[in-house]
């Protein structure tokens, strides 16, 4: 553990340094499709747990602690310190989705919304089916006050997992009466 801490703070990461991210492909496929069956908010939060621990699943040592790290400074509210880890996490893991979502959280955080939007991009075309990251880019969407897109992006998370927290927020499209003749 000396030799990981020294290798983080004395010499800079690389990205050609990590490997890919782990390959949860399966196992999120299956926890969705559980979740969209769950019987109660209860099972559904477990099943949300389990996907976070598949997304929280750095490529390496290197990375899980960097991101690990950066989590307990957002936790802490060290917005800055947790901006300077994901940084060096998405430098060093490019191809990793989750450094982008934990960086647009923080942008969130910062009510920076625009800011937030290029990284959940990312995060979504790594791991189309993120779940946090669309809900997240909802969110975002309502921050900016684009509300349409919000709803978008609330039905696309919704699908995969009916029972989020941002459920409330969801509004169904109207369906309007075609205008015709009364007869």
């Amino acid at each position: 553990m000396k030799y990981l801490a020294f290798v983080l703070f004395a010499t800079p990461v690389v990205a050609s340094q990590c490997p890919p991210p782990p390959d949860h492909a399966e196992a999120q496929d299956a926890l969705i499709a559980q979740v969209q069956v769950a019987p109660d908010p209860a099972t559904a939060q477990d099943l949300s747990n389990q996907l976070w621990e598949l997304w929280a699943d750095a490529p390496d040592e290197v990375a899980q602690e960097i991101l690990d790290r950066g989590m307990r400074k957002r936790a802490g509210w060290n917005l800055l310190g947790a901006l300077e880890d994901f940084n060096t996490l998405i430098a060093y893991c490019p191809d990793y989705a989750e450094g982008y979502n934990q960086r647009a959280f923080v942008s969130f955080l910062n009510q920076d919304y625009a800011g937030a939007l290029p990284d959940l991009d990312r995060t979504l075309a790594l791991s189309p089916r993120h779940i946090g990251a669309l809900s997240g880019k909802a969110l975002v969407f309502i921050g900016l006050g684009r509300d349409a897109e919000a709803q978008d992006m609330l039905a696309r998370a919704l699908e995969l997992n009916p029972w989020l927290p941002e459920r409330d927020l969801y509004r169904p499209p109207t369906v309007q009466e075609p205008e015709g003749d009364d007869l």
